[in-house]
Order: structure tokens, then sequence, then C-alpha cells
């Protein structure tokens, strides 16, 4: 045990009423959120602590207002004794930057309860901690992590404007109720992502009907063009077999010209969406998921659009760590890549740019993922477009683009395949981020 600690056994004795709460948060008889102001009225009970701090990382409290959002997936909360100096509430307007560190404190706090009795007494590895701890009017401080089985739900902080060693049944009841808290959020996030799930199998299997109708739809249209111009030319040209009149041949094949070009322009449509489909058939039934190193994929799909882009004026740039990885198949993670940069370059503006960026997240049930982000310069989607994007053969491109109007539904479903999600972020005249999240691999 590192001498700045405090050590308590594990055998220390946790209050009645500690043990009572527990038991309740355990069986579900209060809100996670009601659970935790109780934890704080306990603690709070005893005259040594000044403040009780919450943060929550990857569970969003049911009720946000006494919360302070740090943006993202950051939530802080405080509970203060009256007359006490101590706070660790960042100022208005405060972002995820302006919260505390702790980086010693936390790292150690992943383990077991920290009791630190007295923030002068921390070795000079753990200045910024001091620094932070004194900024907040802290002397004393308690700190424990909600950690389970590598998801990471936030962190229970006491502090004291005084320093000296911290009663063992305190101790024993922090570390008991943030052990029954972790076990309620753990169980809760499952619940979540567990409806989750037959929320998204609902919305998959809602969304393959529509691609089907959508499809029959968007085929027959050609195959009537093909069927019903042919037709006229077979009828004409059988009305003219024995014909010699050379004014009437002639405006004939001026006409099977005229039509000739409709024909083929419609059976360019129909290969365009087979071979759409069948690209993507392969790629939903191309292999299993391994480490897909996303700096390198970045690479190859800016390297197969930087014609196109240079044809139209466009600037594409990547910044991508080189040590992120998802777990999803090669192939599928550049083949939704490549359509969510060309479109990028294809929807963009002369001089425009297209910024891919990469960067880790966390999940519904806080598992590891990796967001891969493609912004554009271009003029971005209406709210209305933005409900439609990822229909089938829904375009929204300037006239004499060509394109299926697949394109987007065929990346999501090869997202989804690989366990990811796709998704866009736009606003009329700003341009359009479109990105892709997919799980990372197990540490």
């Amino acid at each position: 045990m590192e001498q700045a600690l405090q050590w308590v056994s594990e055998s220390a004795r946790p209050s009645g009423g500690a043990v009572v709460l527990a038991q309740q948060v355990l069986r579900a008889e209060v809100s996670v959120d009601v659970a935790l102001e109780q934890v704080a009225e306990l603690v709070l009970a005893e005259p040594r602590v000044g403040a009780v701090a919450v943060a929550l990382t990857t569970f969003e409290p049911a009720d946000e207002k006494p919360w302070v959002h740090l943006g993202g997936r950051a939530w802080l909360r405080q509970w203060v004794r009256p007359g006490s100096p101590c706070t660790v509430l960042p100022g208005r307007g405060a972002g995820p930057q302006d919260a505390l560190t702790m980086p010693w404190v936390s790292q150690r706090s992943r383990r077991s309860i920290v009791v630190l009795p007295d923030a002068e007494q921390l070795p000079a590895d753990a200045g910024q901690d001091a620094q932070e701890l004194a900024r907040c009017h802290i002397a004393a401080a308690l700190s424990t992590a909600l950690l389970a089985d590598g998801s990471m739900f936030g962190s229970i902080s006491v502090g004291s404007e005084d320093a000296g060693p911290w009663p063992e049944t305190l101790v024993a009841d922090v570390r008991l109720l943030s052990a029954a808290i972790t076990s309620r959020m753990a169980s809760e996030a499952a619940r979540r992502s567990l409806a989750d799930a037959i929320v998204r199998g609902d919305q998959a299997s809602a969304v393959q009907q529509q691609f089907f109708a959508a499809t029959g739809h968007e085929l027959r249209t050609p195959i009537s063009a093909v069927l019903g111009f042919a037709e006229v030319l077979q009828s004409d040209a059988e009305d003219l077999a024995q014909v010699d009149d050379v004014p009437r041949l002639t405006d004939f094949v001026a006409q099977v010209h005229k039509d000739a070009g409709i024909i083929i322009g419609a059976g360019e449509q129909l290969l365009a969406i087979v071979e759409d489909l069948l690209s993507t058939s392969r790629l939903l039934g191309d292999g299993a998921r391994e480490p897909v190193v996303v700096a390198e994929a970045v690479r190859d799909v800016a390297h197969w659009v930087s014609t196109p882009a240079a044809a139209a004026g466009v600037e594409v740039v990547v910044d991508v760590d080189r040590e992120l990885v998802v777990e999803a198949t090669a192939s599928g993670v550049r083949q939704v890549l490549t359509n969510l940069v060309g479109n990028a370059v294809t929807h963009n503006r002369p001089g425009g740019s297209v910024t891919v960026t990469a960067s880790p997240t966390r999940g519904e049930g806080g598992e590891a993922r990796v967001r891969i982000s493609v912004k554009d310069t271009g003029p971005g989607l209406t709210p209305r477009q933005l409900s439609q994007v990822f229909e089938p053969f829904v375009r929204f491109a300037e006239p004499g683009v060509r394109g299926t109007g697949l394109g987007l539904s065929l990346a999501r479903s090869v997202a989804e395949r690989d366990g990811g999600r796709l998704g866009v972020d736009s606003r009329p005249g700003e341009g359009s981020t479109f990105w892709i999240d997919l799980p990372a691999p197990l540490a």
C-alpha cells in the first residue's frame, strides 16, 4: 500500500443504514437516481464529510435537471454539507476538459477504493491531483470507480476540508454502496442493451421489407421501359417488313436511334442496381471479423478517391490515429468508407474539403468502440432529407450526377452486419458529417 493512502481492511463492517440501502438498491426498490441521492445523504450524515460527488460516463441519469452535463456522455452532480467550502463543480458552460482528471487517484480507484487522509502527503508524481484537490478546498478524499466487467459507468467521490484518517465504517459504507450501485447499473445497462437490440431487430425487419418493396419498384421502372420500347420497335419493324417507302423507313431508323438510347439508359440503370446488390451480397457473406487498422483502411480509401477528388477540386484530409483498431471485416470497412468519402467528394463544392477522423467511444452497454467520421463542406441536408437519407433509392444529387440511390442503404447493411452503426449530423449550408461506429477488439 502506498504511504499516502490509508489502509482499511476488507473486513471493516458497514453501518446498518448502508446495509439496508444496499439491499434496496440490489432489489431495484429504488431507481438509480434515487439510490445515488440516498447514498449521498447517508454519507453526508458523517460530520467529517464536506461533499459527495458522482460522475457518470456511460450511464445517463433519468432526470438530467440536477446534473451538470459536461458534453458527450459525461455527467456530474455533487451534494455539499451546508457551510462546507468543498466543491468539484466547474463553472457555467464547462465541458469535459474542465472536469477534474485526478490521474493518480483515478488510476488506483479502478482497482479498489482510494482512501486519502491528507492530500499534502501525495507523492511527487501526483502533483496534478494535489493541485486539483486544493482548488476544490478538499484536504482528504475517498474515491472509487463504478466499474464492472470492463465497463466504466462513473465514480463516487467523498471530500473533506479537513485532513485526517477516515472512519473505517464510512469507508466500508462507501465500498458496499458503490458495489451495489455498480451491480445495479450493470443490470440496467444489460436491460437497456437487450431492449435496444429488440428495437433494432424490429427496425431491421421493417427496413428489410421496405428495401425489397423499393427494389421491386425501382427494378420495375427500367424493365418496363426496356420492354415497352422494345415492343413498339418490334411492332413497327413488323409493319414495315414488306414496305419500300423510303421516307417511312428513314423515320423508323430515326425512331430506333432515339428509342435505343432510352433502352440503353434503362439497361445501364438496371445493371448498376444489380451490380450494387451483387457486390453488397458478396460483402455480407465475406469472411469473419478480424482486427482492422482504421488508419490503413482510410488510407486505401483516400487513395482510391484521389482522382475524382482532384477532378472535382476537393481536398481529402486524413487525421486518424494509427493505434485505432476495429473488429470488423476488412472489405466491409473499406466499402462503407468508400461510399461515405465518395459521396462527400461528389456532393461537395469546388474548392471544398473532406476530412476523415476517428476517435474511441463507448456503446450503449459501455463497450469499447471506434467512431470514424467523414465531414464535408457541401450544402448540408434539410431535416426532411436527414429523415430519408438511408432509405433505398432516395437521392438528393444534382441533375446529371449518376447513381442508384442504394449506396447509403447498402452501406448501412454492411455496417450493421459488422456490429456497427451508421449515422449523420448535418445542417443546411453547414455541410454534413457521416459516421460509422464499429466495435473495438476485446482487450
